[in-house]
């Protein structure tokens, strides 16, 4: 275990604390939660947000094929140009969802696109630089970082 449940709600109220410190000047902020986990850790960072970022948060969430990523579904069209984008997930493995996750955002003009994820690892297979990360673990090729979720709630993370 690298993360317990105490631990993980930590981090998150601190994560929502820097996207709060780095766009308090923005209106509204766009949080794209990746389906499964990713969409619980951005309900939670949204709702600690709602303390302490003045601006407009707009929740909404993104499906797509982990394995076979070709068709990406959001779960509500927004216009994105000129918007500030948040993209979250549970876990940086490999990056390619949220490489692949980027696709529908870059079809508009946002003004920016930030990422945040609980738990990073430090060996990634694709170019993609996490902004706000909770947790970096460095790992072998071999090893996953599994997050569990139960509740709508994060309970705890693990390294296989």
């Amino acid at each position: 275990m690298i993360l317990n449940k105490e631990t993980a709600d930590k981090k998150l109220r601190r994560l929502a604390l820097e996207v709060a410190e780095r766009n308090h000047e923005k209106k509204e902020l766009i949080l794209i939660g990746i389906k499964e986990n990713g969409i619980v850790i951005a309900q939670k960072i949204a709702s600690y947000l709602k303390d302490v970022f003045s601006g407009k948060i707009v929740l909404i969430e993104l499906s797509l094929n982990k394995k076979s990523p070709a068709e990406i579904v959001l779960s509500k069209e927004l216009d994105f140009n000129n918007k500030c984008i948040l993209l979250v997930d549970d876990v940086a493995n490999s990056g390619r969802t949220m490489l692949y996750a980027l696709k529908p955002l870059l079809n508009q003009l946002p003004q920016q696109i930030e990422t945040l994820v609980l738990v990073e690892r430090t060996y990634k297979k694709f170019p993609i630089a996490v902004d706000y990360v909770g947790l970096s673990v460095s790992t072998t090729k071999q090893e996953n970082i599994i997050v569990k979720v139960e509740h709508e709630e994060v309970a705890g993370a693990w390294l296989e």
